[in-house]
């Protein structure tokens, strides 16, 4: 028995060791003594064990002894097996800053990095603007008219953009743009996200394109001229990076420039002969102005001696010789202005590189820091703003269209996917406020920003279709009156550009972080590259003891032993807590991917996505926690909040299981299983309850309800275009009366009060007065709410030959 005590005291004193990363010593003094009484006390195998153990751990732990003969023969080994870096991944390695991210990548987060800068809010000026510009500009869109009649924004919504530098959110005051900050940016996307046209049609200039990288790297002649004109919308940009074969691989962009002398007005210049192809160009058919991304050759040493200056950005002008623009794409859903650029044998002097002519080559970097912004804000704010807008619809519509003398709202099936329509939403909203917030406090969140894309846009698709799916044949009937399926079915658009969302969950969430936010590989990487064995020694051995660490955190903590400490309420800290041990368990998995796989794991896109969706998962629940945090609930934010902390939760442990299932390396995979799931799957799938309480809180007049769509346009009468979401507000507001009076007629029809034939719900109301059923006040009442509801439930119809463009080819079917 004294042997058993003393193992367990051994293993528990060990265990406390790994978790702090206490080091060699620690370990070493606790083998000692506990060896040293089982020695005394117990059994003399247990003390041989131990004191083996604490040589071994002396002789490969302690910097003085392994320094000698350990650490050269580990840094010649790592020197072979390394993955090589190139150039281009360098670029990306390097651009934006590690955050919140890292901490995850640790296993032992710190709660106070993330929580230390609270979302405070907008200024003054900018909830103005989002309060009133940005309403009159939503007022003025209805997506039948945007999309089918016109293919266009009405002329006086372009009009208005321009006056009010929609355009020049993010060009300082001092060239006439608003400067607006990161989460200005986010709340006018989010409430222009009604529109998909027209969101896309603000948040691309103000995304990866001409303004922000001549703002971050133009000459301050070419700021002086551009950026003033760019805020007004005297120049409209679209940016060239994209082209047939150069999608979401842009750096194998085939389209060159080629320094070289040609006359022009008589005089000789120096400049760039242009060859290009691009395509999926948003905005082009309008723009000005065109960025454009192309590979820089100097083949006859015009400049110097270099001959190949890598990718590089330039601004043409639209008149330029030679451009071909202005033919159009038509992206699914919403033909918005998107459209190719080519471009033959055209001349271009030096001076149109953005930066100048020492910006030479440096496109790449440019656009990779731009991107780790740029990808955080435009099409994560349209998921967030599009999910709103689904709440406000889809829970409006489902509380007032009855089926069985019942809204279908109260179906089960109905409230499922409500549920997830609602939780979608809190969390979206959370991760690009939050997020946004972390730009505003000086991050450019690299990781972050693919997380946001993939997962949000994600989100989007899915909570649009559950959307679909409960509107029934009310939204799969399009025109004026369906203020769903156009944007449905342009979601498609959100997944593919800006990086394929395949690409991004499979290739860069995990495989831009595994070196970037990990906190040793990019040390071991430079030491190696160095030749630094110094370095080697003091970042390998710091990984080595955070491999230890994080197996003994998530194996400690899976059992419910030392919860891991963190500064949120009651309601939350478990959840908190999940979320730390799953950071620990993610990164001992990190790590041995990384160890048994090596430079394979580039290609192992499957496993490396699984990493990849437990990192996003476990971000996307940190930023709703923040988000409980810093806010004060309202009546019905616990459900929601709870609802999407469990749906992360499962979300990441199904991850981590499916990458436990197909880790190649079988011997390693069952050790990391008996540690980070000792007791099998814990976190399930949010429970009915939960659902039912989720669908009733978004489908009534509740405060929840009206929080999750704080966001988006919910006000009415600002222009000549119908608010659907206004008009389900006003329904629900009454909803409990009207449901008073409905079952108050039904019940009448079944005991006969009414005539039989009273089968629609005017003539039943109408009835009901004359019988005595109803007063006049509750006839008119029920008269006036049955008419708002029809108008609600009405899909369009068109004559027979609306939709062929060519009336030629229509074929009369009943001729006379």
């Amino acid at each position: 028995m004294m042997t058993l005590i003393l193992f367990l005291v051994a293993l528990a004193g060990l265990l406390i060791v790994m978790r702090r990363e206490s080091g060699a010593g620690q370990a070493i003094g606790v083998m000692a003594v506990v060896g040293l009484l089982s020695w005394i006390f117990a059994s003399g195998w247990l003390a041989l064990i131990l004191f083996a153990g604490a040589a071994v751990t002396a002789v490969a732990g302690l910097p003085g002894f392994r320094r000698s003969w350990l650490t050269p023969r580990i840094f010649a080994m790592f020197k072979k097996v390394a993955p090589k870096v190139s150039d281009t991944e360098k670029v990306a390695l390097e651009a934006g800053t590690v955050g919140w991210d890292g901490e995850l990548f640790t296993g032992r987060p710190d709660w106070q990095n993330l929580l230390v800068n609270r979302h405070n809010g907008l200024s003054e000026e900018e909830q103005s603007f989002v309060d009133n510009q940005c309403t009159q500009a939503i007022a003025m869109c209805n997506a039948w008219d945007v999309a089918v009649e016109r293919a266009d924004l009405p002329p006086e919504l372009w009009e208005l953009l321009k006056k009010e530098k929609f355009f020049g959110m993010i060009i300082p005051r001092e060239y006439g743009g608003l400067e607006f900050s990161a989460k200005a940016q986010t709340a006018v996307l989010q409430k222009l996200a009604g529109n998909e046209m027209l969101m896309v049609t603000v948040g691309v200039p103000n995304s990866l394109g001409p303004g922000e990288l001549l703002v971050k790297y133009g000459t301050e002649e070419q700021k002086q001229y551009y950026l003033p004109r760019l805020a007004d919308g005297r120049e409209i940009p679209c940016f060239g990076l994209t082209g047939p074969r150069a999608g979401s691989d842009a750096t194998s962009l085939p389209d060159t420039g080629i320094v070289c002398k040609q006359e022009v007005d008589g005089k000789e210049v120096l400049g760039i002969r242009l060859n290009f192809e691009k395509r999926w160009i948003t905005l082009a058919p309008v723009a000005t102005v065109v960025g454009l991304a192309f590979r820089m050759f100097d083949p006859d040493g015009l400049l110097g001696d270099t001959k190949d200056y890598g990718i590089t950005c330039a601004l043409i002008p639209r008149d330029t010789e030679g451009m071909e623009i202005g033919r159009r794409h038509c992206p699914i859903g919403t033909p918005f202005l998107n459209g190719p650029i080519r471009g033959k044998d055209v001349f271009i002097p030096l001076d149109y590189i953005i930066g100048g002519q020492e910006m030479a080559g440096q496109g790449w970097r440019m656009l990779v820091e731009c991107l780790s912004v740029g990808r955080c804000i435009t099409l994560p704010s349209g998921a967030a703003g599009a999910a709103a807008y689904s709440v406000g619809t889809a829970g409006g519509f489902t509380r007032v269209r009855r089926q069985f003398n019942t809204p279908v709202a109260e179906m089960e099936g109905v409230q499922e996917p409500l549920a997830r329509i609602a939780a979608k939403t809190y969390i979206s909203q959370a991760a690009v406020n939050h997020t946004a917030n972390m730009i505003d406090n000086g991050q450019k969140p690299a990781v972050p920003s693919a997380i946001l894309k993939y997962h949000l846009t994600e989100f989007q698709r899915g909570v649009l279709s559950d959307a679909m799916d409960v509107h029934g044949g009310k939204t799969v009937t399009l025109g004026p009156r369906n203020y769903l399926g156009i944007g449905y079915s342009g979601a498609a658009v959100s997944i593919t550009v800006e990086g394929a969302n395949i690409m991004t969950r499979s290739l860069m969430i995990f495989g831009q972080g595994a070196i970037r936010c990990h906190p040793y590989v990019l040390e071991e990487l430079a030491a190696k590259d160095n030749d630094d064995i110094r370095a080697f020694d003091k970042a390998f051995f710091g990984h080595a003891g955070l491999i230890f660490g994080n197996a003994a955190r998530a194996f400690t903590q899976a059992l419910g032993l030392g919860h891991a400490d963190v500064p949120f309420d009651s309601v939350s800290r478990r959840y908190a807590q999940a979320v730390a041990r799953f950071s620990a368990a993610f990164g001992l998995c990190s790590d041995a991917a990384m160890t048994t796989l090596g430079s394979e794991l580039k290609m192992r896109e499957l496993i490396s996505a699984r990493l990849g969706d437990m990192l996003s998962n476990l971000y996307l629940a940190s930023m709703v926690l923040k988000n409980w945090h810093e806010n004060q609930p309202v009546a019905g934010e616990k459900e929601v909040m709870e609802y999407s902390m469990e749906l992360l939760l499962h979300r990441t442990e199904s991850a981590l299981d499916e990458f436990l299932q197909n880790l190649p390396n079988r011997a390693v995979a069952l050790v990391l299983r008996a540690v980070t799931l000792p007791l099998g799957r814990r976190w399930h799938a949010p429970g009915d309850d939960l659902a039912r309480k989720l669908a009733r809180s978004i489908t009534t007049d509740t405060p929840i309800r009206n929080r999750l769509l704080a966001s988006i346009w919910t006000s009415e009468g600002e222009g000549d275009v119908e608010n659907p979401v206004a008009r389900y507000n006003a329904l629900l507001k009454d909803y409990d009366k009207a449901e008073q009076l409905y079952r108050k007629a039904t019940k009448a029809y079944a005991k006969g009060e009414l005539p039989m034939t009273a089968l629609h719900p005017e003539e039943r109301f109408d009835a009901a007065l004359e019988a005595g059923v109803f007063t006049k006040e509750e006839a008119d009442f029920m008269r006036e709410y049955e008419q708002v509801v029809l108008e609600m439930l009405t899909v369009d119809d068109f004559p027979f030959d609306e939709f062929a463009r060519n009336k030629d080819t229509l074929i009369d079917h009943n001729p006379a």
